[in-house]
Protein backbone atom coordinates (compact mmCIF):
# COMPACT_ATOMS: atom_id res chain seq x y z
CA UNK A 1 0.00 0.00 0.00
CA UNK A 2 2.69 2.62 1.08
CA UNK A 3 4.18 2.22 -2.34
CA UNK A 4 0.99 2.55 -4.15
CA UNK A 5 0.51 6.06 -1.85
CA UNK A 6 3.86 6.65 -2.89
CA UNK A 7 3.42 7.00 -7.07
CA UNK A 8 4.17 10.09 -9.09
CA UNK A 9 1.03 11.19 -9.39
CA UNK A 10 1.39 14.23 -10.83
CA UNK A 11 2.69 12.06 -14.05
CA UNK A 12 0.20 9.40 -13.73
CA UNK A 13 -2.89 12.19 -14.00
CA UNK A 14 -1.73 13.08 -17.17
CA UNK A 15 -0.49 10.07 -18.60
CA UNK A 16 -3.03 8.67 -21.16
CA UNK A 17 -1.05 5.24 -22.06
CA UNK A 18 -1.30 1.65 -20.26
CA UNK A 19 0.67 0.99 -17.59
CA UNK A 20 1.16 -2.19 -14.86
CA UNK A 21 -1.10 -0.17 -12.42
CA UNK A 22 -4.07 0.90 -14.97
CA UNK A 23 -6.15 -1.99 -14.16
CA UNK A 24 -6.16 -1.13 -10.86
CA UNK A 25 -6.55 2.66 -10.66
CA UNK A 26 -9.85 2.51 -13.54
CA UNK A 27 -11.04 -0.35 -10.90
CA UNK A 28 -10.71 2.17 -7.81
CA UNK A 29 -11.82 5.37 -10.63
CA UNK A 30 -14.72 3.17 -11.67
CA UNK A 31 -15.47 3.22 -7.39
CA UNK A 32 -14.98 6.51 -6.70
CA UNK A 33 -16.75 7.95 -9.66
CA UNK A 34 -20.07 5.42 -8.16
CA UNK A 35 -19.64 7.48 -4.79
CA UNK A 36 -19.51 10.89 -6.45
CA UNK A 37 -22.83 10.65 -8.13
CA UNK A 38 -24.25 9.01 -5.37
CA UNK A 39 -23.25 12.14 -3.53
CA UNK A 40 -24.79 14.48 -6.03
CA UNK A 41 -27.87 13.00 -6.37
CA UNK A 42 -28.35 13.35 -2.38
CA UNK A 43 -27.74 16.92 -2.34
CA UNK A 44 -30.29 17.38 -4.75
CA UNK A 45 -32.86 14.97 -3.58
CA UNK A 46 -32.63 16.78 -0.59
CA UNK A 47 -31.41 13.44 1.30
CA UNK A 48 -28.36 15.97 2.27
CA UNK A 49 -29.06 18.94 4.11
CA UNK A 50 -27.46 22.04 2.83
CA UNK A 51 -26.48 25.66 5.23
CA UNK A 52 -26.86 29.25 4.51
CA UNK A 53 -24.46 31.36 5.97
CA UNK A 54 -25.03 34.54 7.58
CA UNK A 55 -23.98 36.39 4.61
CA UNK A 56 -23.25 35.74 0.85
CA UNK A 57 -21.09 33.16 0.41
CA UNK A 58 -18.55 33.41 -2.87
CA UNK A 59 -17.13 29.57 -4.03
CA UNK A 60 -13.55 29.48 -5.20
CA UNK A 61 -12.99 25.77 -6.27
CA UNK A 62 -11.93 23.54 -9.12
CA UNK A 63 -12.71 19.82 -10.33
CA UNK A 64 -9.19 18.36 -10.81
CA UNK A 65 -6.45 18.02 -7.94
CA UNK A 66 -3.49 19.85 -7.79
CA UNK A 67 -2.68 23.68 -8.01
CA UNK A 68 -4.77 25.71 -9.96
CA UNK A 69 -4.17 28.38 -7.82
CA UNK A 70 -6.72 28.64 -5.49
CA UNK A 71 -5.35 30.39 -2.91
CA UNK A 72 -3.44 33.41 -4.70
CA UNK A 73 -7.33 33.85 -6.50
CA UNK A 74 -8.91 34.06 -3.43
CA UNK A 75 -6.28 36.53 -2.00
CA UNK A 76 -6.73 38.74 -4.81
CA UNK A 77 -10.75 38.16 -4.16
CA UNK A 78 -10.83 38.75 -0.17
CA UNK A 79 -8.90 42.15 -1.14
CA UNK A 80 -11.15 43.63 -3.70
CA UNK A 81 -14.18 43.26 -0.88
CA UNK A 82 -12.82 44.46 1.32
CA UNK A 83 -11.58 47.13 -0.68
CA UNK A 84 -15.03 47.44 -2.11
CA UNK A 85 -16.03 48.06 1.91
CA UNK A 86 -17.49 44.46 3.00
CA UNK A 87 -15.89 42.45 5.49
CA UNK A 88 -15.42 39.39 4.28
CA UNK A 89 -13.82 36.38 5.86
CA UNK A 90 -12.03 33.55 4.13
CA UNK A 91 -13.33 29.90 5.36
CA UNK A 92 -11.36 26.94 4.59
CA UNK A 93 -11.19 23.44 5.74
CA UNK A 94 -7.57 22.96 6.43
CA UNK A 95 -6.13 20.64 4.39
CA UNK A 96 -3.38 18.65 6.49
CA UNK A 97 -4.02 20.28 9.72
CA UNK A 98 -4.51 19.32 13.04
CA UNK A 99 -7.75 20.90 14.07
CA UNK A 100 -9.94 18.09 14.07
CA UNK A 101 -13.70 19.00 14.02
CA UNK A 102 -13.05 21.99 16.09
CA UNK A 103 -13.57 25.54 14.51
CA UNK A 104 -9.70 27.32 13.96
CA UNK A 105 -9.61 30.84 14.34
CA UNK A 106 -6.61 31.24 12.04
CA UNK A 107 -6.30 35.08 11.78
CA UNK A 108 -8.24 37.53 13.27
CA UNK A 109 -7.65 39.66 10.08
CA UNK A 110 -5.06 41.60 12.62
CA UNK A 111 -2.39 38.61 13.27
CA UNK A 112 -2.00 34.93 12.45
CA UNK A 113 -3.51 32.83 15.58
CA UNK A 114 -2.04 29.38 14.31
CA UNK A 115 0.69 27.75 12.86
CA UNK A 116 1.15 25.67 9.55
CA UNK A 117 1.19 21.91 10.89
CA UNK A 118 -1.95 23.15 13.13
CA UNK A 119 -4.23 24.61 10.43
CA UNK A 120 -2.91 23.81 7.20
CA UNK A 121 -0.75 25.21 4.46
CA UNK A 122 -2.84 27.28 2.37
CA UNK A 123 -5.04 29.00 5.80
CA UNK A 124 -1.47 30.28 7.05
CA UNK A 125 -0.61 31.22 3.74
CA UNK A 126 -4.29 33.11 3.33
CA UNK A 127 -4.02 35.07 6.85
CA UNK A 128 -0.19 35.64 6.15
CA UNK A 129 -1.18 37.45 3.16
CA UNK A 130 -3.84 39.32 4.01
CA UNK A 131 -4.78 42.11 6.52
CA UNK A 132 -7.86 42.97 8.39
CA UNK A 133 -10.02 39.80 6.34
CA UNK A 134 -10.29 36.87 8.85
CA UNK A 135 -8.71 33.54 8.41
CA UNK A 136 -11.30 30.49 9.92
CA UNK A 137 -10.77 26.52 9.83
CA UNK A 138 -13.60 24.14 10.05
CA UNK A 139 -14.16 21.08 8.03
CA UNK A 140 -18.26 21.98 8.26
CA UNK A 141 -17.74 25.62 6.82
CA UNK A 142 -21.20 26.86 8.27
CA UNK A 143 -19.93 26.98 11.83
CA UNK A 144 -16.70 28.75 10.69
CA UNK A 145 -18.92 31.43 8.80
CA UNK A 146 -20.91 31.49 11.74
CA UNK A 147 -17.80 31.79 14.05
CA UNK A 148 -16.58 34.70 11.48
CA UNK A 149 -20.26 36.47 11.37
CA UNK A 150 -20.50 36.39 15.31
CA UNK A 151 -17.31 37.54 16.50
CA UNK A 152 -15.98 39.63 13.84
CA UNK A 153 -19.31 41.19 12.15
CA UNK A 154 -18.14 39.39 8.95
CA UNK A 155 -20.90 40.00 5.77
CA UNK A 156 -19.69 38.41 3.21
CA UNK A 157 -17.56 34.95 3.14
CA UNK A 158 -15.31 33.54 1.01
CA UNK A 159 -15.62 29.81 0.32
CA UNK A 160 -11.61 28.45 -0.35
CA UNK A 161 -11.73 24.98 -2.13
CA UNK A 162 -15.40 24.95 -2.25
CA UNK A 163 -16.32 23.77 -5.64
CA UNK A 164 -17.27 20.17 -3.69
CA UNK A 165 -18.56 21.52 -0.75
CA UNK A 166 -22.38 21.40 -1.17
CA UNK A 167 -23.45 21.51 2.32
CA UNK A 168 -22.66 25.50 2.03
CA UNK A 169 -25.32 27.14 -0.24
CA UNK A 170 -23.34 29.64 -2.03
CA UNK A 171 -24.75 32.84 -4.12
CA UNK A 172 -21.17 33.11 -6.91
CA UNK A 173 -19.53 30.09 -7.79
CA UNK A 174 -16.15 30.44 -9.47
CA UNK A 175 -14.33 27.14 -10.98
CA UNK A 176 -10.73 27.55 -12.01
CA UNK A 177 -8.82 25.87 -14.77
CA UNK A 178 -5.20 25.32 -15.18
CA UNK A 179 -3.98 26.55 -18.70
CA UNK A 180 -1.64 23.64 -19.60
CA UNK A 181 -2.98 21.01 -17.95
CA UNK A 182 -7.10 21.93 -17.44
CA UNK A 183 -8.09 17.99 -17.01
CA UNK A 184 -4.96 15.49 -17.01
CA UNK A 185 -6.23 12.62 -18.47
CA UNK A 186 -9.66 13.24 -18.31
CA UNK A 187 -10.16 10.51 -15.47
CA UNK A 188 -11.44 10.21 -12.28
CA UNK A 189 -9.46 10.05 -8.63
CA UNK A 190 -6.92 8.55 -8.77
CA UNK A 191 -6.81 7.25 -12.11
CA UNK A 192 -6.89 10.47 -13.09
CA UNK A 193 -7.01 14.28 -11.02
CA UNK A 194 -10.75 14.50 -11.73
CA UNK A 195 -12.47 15.01 -8.25
CA UNK A 196 -15.63 15.12 -10.34
CA UNK A 197 -16.71 14.43 -14.32
CA UNK A 198 -15.77 17.76 -16.45
CA UNK A 199 -19.94 18.34 -17.22
CA UNK A 200 -20.42 19.07 -13.56
CA UNK A 201 -18.31 22.84 -14.31
CA UNK A 202 -21.54 23.39 -15.62
CA UNK A 203 -23.62 23.96 -11.78
CA UNK A 204 -20.72 27.05 -11.73
CA UNK A 205 -21.53 30.51 -12.57
CA UNK A 206 -17.93 31.14 -14.04
CA UNK A 207 -14.68 29.86 -15.42
CA UNK A 208 -11.24 31.46 -14.69
CA UNK A 209 -8.56 29.91 -16.35
CA UNK A 210 -5.04 30.05 -14.47
CA UNK A 211 -1.21 30.57 -15.44
CA UNK A 212 -2.34 31.79 -18.71
CA UNK A 213 1.04 33.21 -19.33
CA UNK A 214 1.83 30.93 -22.47
CA UNK A 215 -0.87 32.05 -24.45
CA UNK A 216 -0.83 28.88 -26.88
CA UNK A 217 -2.50 26.70 -24.10
CA UNK A 218 -4.05 29.57 -22.52
CA UNK A 219 -6.22 29.64 -26.18
CA UNK A 220 -6.57 26.31 -26.54
CA UNK A 221 -8.31 26.04 -22.93
CA UNK A 222 -10.43 28.99 -23.56
CA UNK A 223 -11.39 27.07 -26.81
CA UNK A 224 -12.28 23.93 -25.29
CA UNK A 225 -14.35 25.57 -22.08
CA UNK A 226 -16.03 27.68 -24.87
CA UNK A 227 -17.59 24.94 -26.49
CA UNK A 228 -18.05 22.15 -23.48
CA UNK A 229 -19.92 25.20 -21.83
CA UNK A 230 -21.20 28.09 -24.51
CA UNK A 231 -23.12 29.81 -21.91
CA UNK A 232 -20.35 30.18 -19.55
CA UNK A 233 -18.54 33.08 -18.99
CA UNK A 234 -14.56 32.21 -19.21
CA UNK A 235 -11.96 35.13 -17.74
CA UNK A 236 -8.21 34.30 -18.19
CA UNK A 237 -5.77 35.00 -15.10
CA UNK A 238 -1.94 34.66 -14.39
CA UNK A 239 0.20 34.04 -11.99
CA UNK A 240 2.66 37.40 -10.89
CA UNK A 241 5.70 36.99 -8.86
CA UNK A 242 5.25 39.65 -6.25
CA UNK A 243 8.34 39.46 -4.23
CA UNK A 244 11.54 38.12 -2.76
CA UNK A 245 11.34 37.76 1.15
CA UNK A 246 13.94 36.82 3.35
CA UNK A 247 12.18 36.36 7.06
CA UNK A 248 15.98 36.31 8.28
CA UNK A 249 17.07 39.31 7.69
CA UNK A 250 13.42 41.13 7.05
CA UNK A 251 14.22 42.56 3.72
CA UNK A 252 11.75 42.45 0.68
CA UNK A 253 13.65 42.48 -2.95
CA UNK A 254 11.24 43.44 -6.10
CA UNK A 255 11.57 39.94 -8.59
CA UNK A 256 13.66 41.45 -10.26
CA UNK A 257 16.17 41.07 -7.80
CA UNK A 258 16.61 37.65 -9.23
CA UNK A 259 18.26 38.42 -12.21
CA UNK A 260 21.72 37.00 -12.67
CA UNK A 261 21.62 35.22 -9.07
CA UNK A 262 22.80 31.57 -8.75
CA UNK A 263 20.45 30.09 -6.60
CA UNK A 264 19.27 26.70 -5.53
CA UNK A 265 15.67 25.99 -4.93
CA UNK A 266 12.97 23.64 -4.24
CA UNK A 267 9.49 23.60 -4.31
CA UNK A 268 6.89 20.75 -2.85
CA UNK A 269 4.25 22.01 -4.67
CA UNK A 270 1.54 20.26 -7.27
CA UNK A 271 3.37 21.21 -9.76
CA UNK A 272 7.33 21.94 -8.87
CA UNK A 273 8.78 22.42 -12.19
CA UNK A 274 6.51 25.24 -12.73
CA UNK A 275 8.21 27.34 -9.41
CA UNK A 276 11.77 26.84 -11.41
CA UNK A 277 10.15 27.90 -14.94
CA UNK A 278 9.60 31.42 -12.74
CA UNK A 279 12.69 31.29 -11.42
CA UNK A 280 14.39 31.45 -14.44
CA UNK A 281 11.86 33.61 -16.53
CA UNK A 282 13.13 36.58 -13.89
CA UNK A 283 16.50 35.79 -14.95
CA UNK A 284 18.06 33.76 -11.83
CA UNK A 285 20.76 30.66 -12.90
CA UNK A 286 19.47 28.01 -11.43
CA UNK A 287 22.64 25.91 -9.92
CA UNK A 288 20.15 22.98 -8.43
CA UNK A 289 16.73 22.23 -8.04
CA UNK A 290 14.77 20.00 -6.49
CA UNK A 291 11.19 18.52 -6.75
CA UNK A 292 8.94 17.36 -3.78
CA UNK A 293 5.41 15.83 -3.11
CA UNK A 294 2.78 18.31 -2.96
CA UNK A 295 2.34 19.44 0.85
CA UNK A 296 5.33 17.45 1.78
CA UNK A 297 6.75 17.41 5.49
CA UNK A 298 10.39 18.20 4.67
CA UNK A 299 13.05 17.00 7.58
CA UNK A 300 16.24 18.93 7.86
CA UNK A 301 18.09 16.22 6.55
CA UNK A 302 17.25 17.12 3.18
CA UNK A 303 17.65 20.95 4.01
CA UNK A 304 21.20 20.13 4.74
CA UNK A 305 21.55 18.58 1.33
CA UNK A 306 20.33 21.19 -1.09
CA UNK A 307 22.27 23.62 0.86
CA UNK A 308 25.70 21.50 0.40
CA UNK A 309 24.71 21.42 -3.75
CA UNK A 310 24.32 24.81 -3.35
CA UNK A 311 27.74 25.59 -1.93
CA UNK A 312 29.28 22.89 -3.96
CA UNK A 313 27.39 24.78 -7.18
CA UNK A 314 28.71 28.60 -6.21
CA UNK A 315 24.74 29.74 -5.21
CA UNK A 316 24.21 32.49 -3.37
CA UNK A 317 20.72 31.96 -2.08
CA UNK A 318 18.39 28.94 -0.58
CA UNK A 319 14.77 29.73 -2.30
CA UNK A 320 11.63 28.01 -2.25
CA UNK A 321 7.70 28.98 -2.52
CA UNK A 322 5.54 31.13 0.00
CA UNK A 323 3.41 27.87 0.47
CA UNK A 324 6.43 26.08 1.53
CA UNK A 325 7.98 28.24 3.48
CA UNK A 326 5.66 27.41 6.95
CA UNK A 327 7.02 24.09 6.46
CA UNK A 328 10.86 24.80 6.39
CA UNK A 329 11.33 27.59 7.95
CA UNK A 330 12.62 26.23 11.76
CA UNK A 331 14.95 24.54 9.70
CA UNK A 332 16.68 28.02 7.93
CA UNK A 333 15.38 30.56 10.76
CA UNK A 334 19.36 31.48 11.03
CA UNK A 335 20.05 31.49 7.25
CA UNK A 336 20.15 35.21 5.75
CA UNK A 337 20.27 33.41 2.02
CA UNK A 338 17.16 31.31 2.93
CA UNK A 339 13.52 33.04 1.63
CA UNK A 340 10.81 32.62 -0.30
CA UNK A 341 8.93 33.89 -3.74
CA UNK A 342 5.82 35.84 -3.04
CA UNK A 343 3.15 35.24 -5.96
CA UNK A 344 -0.06 37.20 -6.68
CA UNK A 345 -2.46 36.26 -9.22
CA UNK A 346 -4.28 38.84 -11.58
CA UNK A 347 -6.92 38.76 -14.33
CA UNK A 348 -5.11 39.25 -17.10
CA UNK A 349 -9.13 39.17 -19.38
CA UNK A 350 -12.39 40.73 -18.37
CA UNK A 351 -11.34 42.37 -15.00
CA UNK A 352 -14.27 44.65 -15.35
CA UNK A 353 -16.83 42.14 -16.21
CA UNK A 354 -16.19 39.98 -13.80
CA UNK A 355 -15.94 41.76 -10.83
CA UNK A 356 -19.64 43.35 -12.11
CA UNK A 357 -20.77 40.00 -11.84
CA UNK A 358 -19.66 39.59 -8.01
CA UNK A 359 -20.63 42.12 -7.47
CA UNK A 360 -24.44 41.68 -8.84
CA UNK A 361 -24.80 38.00 -7.69
CA UNK A 362 -23.71 39.71 -3.85
CA UNK A 363 -26.27 42.32 -4.23
CA UNK A 364 -29.50 40.46 -5.32
CA UNK A 365 -28.14 37.50 -2.54
CA UNK A 366 -28.27 40.63 0.32
CA UNK A 367 -31.44 41.86 -1.10
CA UNK A 368 -29.88 45.04 -1.35
CA UNK A 369 -27.08 47.03 -2.58
CA UNK A 370 -23.62 47.08 -1.39
CA UNK A 371 -21.29 49.66 0.24
CA UNK A 372 -20.14 52.26 -2.90
CA UNK A 373 -20.54 51.41 -6.44
CA UNK A 374 -19.16 48.93 -8.91
CA UNK A 375 -17.10 51.43 -11.01
CA UNK A 376 -15.90 53.16 -8.20
CA UNK A 377 -13.73 49.64 -7.04
CA UNK A 378 -12.63 48.32 -10.18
Amino acid sequence: MAGFLEQDWTRIHRDTTFRPVTPLLALCSAGYGVGVRLRLWGFRSGLFRRHRAPGPVISVGNVTVGGTGKTPFVIMLAEWCRRTGYRPAVLSRGYGGRHGDKVMEVSDGQGIKADAGACGDEPWLLANALDGVPVIVSKKRVLAARYAGERFGCDLFILDDGFQHMELERDVDVVLVDAAHPFGNGRLLPWGPLREPVRRIRRADACVITRCGKETAAEKTHRLLAGMFPSKPVFRSDHVPYGLCFPRTGKVHAPGFLKGRRVAAFAGIADPDAFRESLEGLGADVVCFRGFRDHHRYRAGEIRDLLREMKARGGEYLLTTEKDWPRVSRFVTDLSCAGYLSIRLELVSGRDAFFTMVRKRIERAAGAPGPGSVESVL
